[in-house]
C-alpha cells in the first residue's frame, strides 16, 4: 500500500482510510465527515488510490459539440442565466433544418458526440423535440445522439401526456441513444424549493434514469454545487445516485458541477474555491463506488484545476464542447471548448494517458 502524504490522520480518518482500502462502503457520516476535514491531501490521495486501481492512468474526452435548439424555458430556476421568455430579446427557438445547417458550419472531422440540451419551451409540441433529433440523425447518422436532461424527459411527459417510457421509444425511434446528466442539481426537494427548481422533482428525476437504464440506455448524471445546500445536502444527492446505480447499474459517469455566479464580473467570493472543487470530486470519487468515472468539467473548473483533478480522483474531462453556453451564460470564465490537441495537451500535462472514446467509454484511440 502506499503511504499517505500526510501521516499524522486522527482515528476518524484512518477508520475511512482502512475502509476505502478493504473496499467496504462508506455511509453519510463518512462523507460528511471528508468534507468536513481540512486533510484534502489524504482525501485527494485516497481519491487517487481508487481510480488508479478503476482506471489506472487513463483519463478519456471525447471529440463531441453542444447543441441548444431552444433557450426559451417555463422554468425561472434560480441559478441560471441562459432561459429567456418567448419573444423576450435574445430568445430563440431552431428548427431541426437551422440546426443542421449551423452544424454543417461548425462541424470539423472526428465528432462522435451531439451533447443537446436546452430550456423547456412549452410553446412548441413534443414533436419539435422529436423532429429535431431526426432532422440531425438523418444528416449526420455517424453521430451519436446524447440529447436532454431528465428534467426535459418529465416536461415532455407533461406536454404530450405520455409516459417517460412513452417519450423515451419515440426520441430513441427518431435517434437517441444516451440522456444528458442535467437537470439533478441537488436532489432535494427542500433545496429545490428554496432555488425555485420548478421542473422534476428528485424521484421524477431519478424515474426518468431508472426507465431509461430498464430500456437499455446508459445515461450521465450531475450534481450542481456551491450555492444553498449543505455539505450532507451533497451527500444525500450521492447515496441516492448510488442506490439507483445498485439498482439498474446504467450510470457511465458521475460530473460534479461547480456553481457559476450569475453575473460575469461578480467578485470571487461567489465562486467556489479550487480546495472545494478538488475535494467535490475526490469525495465523489470515495462515495460512488459502483462509477467507473468521475468527470473534471474544465468548463467549470477551469483547465489548470481539471489537470490536477486528475490526481484526485477524476478519469474524464468531457470534451471538444465547441462553444458551450449555459455555464457562459451564467458567468463561467472558461474557454467555451478545446481542441483534441489540447486535450490530450491536458491530460499528458499532468502525467496521464490520454484516451479518445466514444459515447459509451469504448476506446477510440490511446494516446501513449
Amino acid at each position: 500500500m502506499s503511504t499517505l502524504i500526510t501521516p499524522h490522520t486522527d482515528a476518524r480518518m484512518a477508520h475511512i482510510i482502512e475502509k476505502v482500502r478493504g473496499g467496504e462502503r462508506l455511509s453519510l457520516e463518512d462523507g460528511v465527515y471528508l468534507y468536513e476535514s481540512d486533510d484534502l491531501l489524504t482525501i485527494g490521495q485516497l481519491a487517487n488510490e481508487v481510480n488508479l486501481r478503476k482506471n489506472g492512468k487513463k483519463v478519456y474526452f471525447i471529440e463531441n459539440m453542444s447543441l441548444y435548439f431552444t433557450n426559451v424555458c417555463e422554468s425561472r430556476c434560480a441559478f441560471c442565466n441562459f432561459r429567456k421568455d418567448d419573444g423576450e430579446e435574445g430568445a430563440y427557438t431552431l428548427s431541426g433544418p437551422e440546426m443542421v445547417q449551423y452544424v454543417e458550419q461548425h462541424i470539423h472531422p472526428g465528432v462522435r458526440e451531439f451533447h443537446i440540451v436546452g430550456g423547456h419551451n412549452d410553446k412548441v409540441p413534443f414533436q419539435y423535440y422529436v423532429d429535431s433529433l431526426k432532422a440531425l440523425n438523418e444528416r449526420f447518422p455517424e453521430v451519436t445522439l446524447k440529447a436532454y436532461t431528465a428534467a426535459e424527459i418529465d416536461f415532455f411527459t407533461r406536454i404530450s401526456g405520455l409516459s417517460i417510457r412513452e417519450v423515451l421509444e419515440q426520441l430513441r425511434a427518431a435517434g437517441l441513444k444516451s440522456l444528458t446528466g442535467g437537470g439533478a442539481e441537488i436532489l432535494s426537494d427542500q433545496y429545490r424549493k428554496k432555488m425555485r427548481v420548478d421542473k422534476a422533482n428528485v424521484e421524477e428525476y431519478l424515474e426518468v434514469h431508472r426507465t431509461a437504464h430498464k430500456m437499455g440506455m446508459r445515461t450521465h448524471t450531475t450534481m450542481l454545487y456551491g450555492s444553498i445546500e449543505s455539505r450532507e445536502d451533497r451527500i444525500r444527492h450521492m447515496l441516492q445516485i448510488r442506490e439507483l446505480q445498485d439498482e439498474t447499474n446504467g450510470f457511465m459517469v458521475f460530473i460534479p458541477l461547480s456553481m457559476q455566479p450569475k453575473n460575469r464580473n461578480a467578485g470571487i467570493m461567489r465562486r467556489n474555491s479550487a480546495y472545494e472543487d478538488l475535494k467535490t470530486i475526490a469525495v465523489s470519487r470515495l462515495m460512488l463506488d459502483n462509477f467507473d468515472h468521475i468527470k473534471a468539467y474544465f468548463i467549470n473548473i477551469g483547465v489548470q484545476l481539471t489537470q490536477v483533478a486528475m490526481s484526485f480522483g477524476a478519469s474524464d474531462v468531457h470534451g471538444t464542447i465547441l462553444k458551450e453556453r449555459i455555464s457562459h451564460a451564467a458567468g463561467a470564465l472558461t474557454p467555451e471548448g478545446m481542441t483534441r490537441e489540447e486535450l490530450i495537451w491536458l491530460v499528458k500535462g499532468a502525467g496521464r494517458i490520454p484516451v479518445e472514446r466514444d459515447t459509451f467509454y469504448n476506446e477510440i484511440k490511446v494516446y501513449e
